[in-house]
């Protein structure tokens, strides 16, 4: 794994990874809800930039297996780093959603580009080295939510976003070192019609695939809990006396867990397979994420949310390879595009859900239904595996 470009992709994946998650937990629920919103209108607030995924991701990946990675992954990299810089002047909740909308550019085009580039690197050792890339994503998920929390707590919103859009500087002037193989001389040099020909061809081939369609719904599955546990577990810890600096300590215990466990399940799945290890992370995420709403003490939660931190990266890691496994050689980037679409649709969802069933019921009641989707997950991915 001391290939030079992916060891740089590895350091610019953590720094732009900090600066979203810095952003988004938990200090994007609570800055929605000292602008005046409620239940739903957080979930909308939080699914926004996921949104943005689910019409981005497949054509960006399919445009990648065009044009190559890095002209992508250098759209990426500037919705990572300058957004942030703009959350300081907003004061209502239809720019923040609009500025949401624009910040999920940076996943939207980044991620699958960028997992595509790791599987162009390897192909021995996918599984492992698809385990150490997402861990370093995943330590940017582990430090942002902590650093935030605690920067929100200590200096307030405005100090934490120009944080964020510090980290995102660096991850920016990282990538100009980067250096990849050039791109495949296609699309532009045939012209438009061809450079869509191209891209429907990719992505028929994909959505053909069902391996790798069952895989991506089961992925969006998972995602359910995660972006309901982002948009509020902030909201709850906070009514049961926590204040932001331990609600941020919750999410960079998820985000730690996951960060040393991705290696370490990436090679086991290189090993053992990667379709039992799905199977296994979703019913960990079920069985935590339900049980969180029925404690109140930091301590408990803690560990709940370590729990959930390893099923994500069980899951997570097994998906993204298995992917790669199954895609045909040229249509890498649609294959992970289509992985983030329904995994974001996922992740849209869950927030939008979250805030319906908390608004109409209850916390333990609208955690409880999540948990059995991601059982859901698991059984419908099972089944199709039994059917091939």
């Amino acid at each position: 794994m001391r290939h030079p470009s992916f060891l740089l992709l590895c350091a610019i994946a953590s720094c732009c990874f900090l600066s979203y998650n810095l952003v988004r937990m938990p200090v994007l629920s609570l800055f929605a809800q000292s602008l005046g919103a409620g239940p739903e209108a957080i979930g909308f607030v939080i699914s926004a930039s996921t949104l943005t995924g689910v019409f981005l991701k497949l054509p960006s990946g399919a445009l990648s297996d065009i044009f190559g990675r890095r002209v992508l992954l250098r759209i990426g990299i500037l919705a990572f780093a300058l957004p942030p810089f703009v959350y300081p002047f907003v004061h209502d909740l239809t720019t923040l959603t609009a500025l949401r909308f624009l910040h999920g550019m940076a996943t939207a085009i980044y991620a699958p580009s960028a997992l595509a580039t790791v599987a162009d690197l390897f192909k021995e050792r996918r599984g492992a080295a698809l385990g150490w890339y997402t861990a370093s994503t995943q330590a940017g998920g582990m430090i942002g939510p902590v650093l935030g929390g605690w920067i929100v707590y200590a200096g307030g919103f405005s100090t934490t976003f120009v944080t964020a859009g510090g980290f995102g500087l660096m991850g920016l002037i990282l990538f100009l070192s980067l250096r990849l193989d050039p791109p495949p001389p296609r699309g532009d040099a045939k012209g438009f019609g061809a450079l869509l020909a191209d891209m429907g061809t990719g992505l028929r081939l994909v959505a053909g695939n069902k391996q790798v369609l069952v895989t991506s719904l089961t992925d969006g599955g998972s995602k359910i809990a995660n972006g309901a546990l982002m948009a509020f577990l902030p909201i709850y810890g906070v009514t049961i006396g926590l204040n932001p600096g331990e609600v941020g300590l919750l999410f960079g215990v998820q985000g730690m867990t996951a960060f040393i466990s991705k290696p370490i399940m990436g090679r086991v799945s290189d090993h053992l397979g990667r379709p039992p290890l799905i199977i296994i992370g979703l019913m960990i995420c079920a069985t935590t994420f339900g049980s969180m709403p029925w404690v109140s003490g930091l301590a408990p939660l803690l560990l709940l949310a370590a729990g959930f931190g390893f099923g994500e990266a069980v899951v997570l890691t097994s998906t993204s390879a298995y992917i790669a496994d199954v895609s045909a050689l040229n249509t890498f980037g649609a294959g992970m595009g289509m992985l983030g679409t329904l995994s974001d649709i996922g992740h849209a969802g869950g927030p939008l859900l979250a805030g319906l069933l908390i608004a109409q019921l209850n916390y333990p009641a609208a955690f409880v239904i999540i948990a059995a989707i991601q059982v859901g997950a698991a059984a419908l991915f099972w089944v199709a595996g039994r059917s091939r």
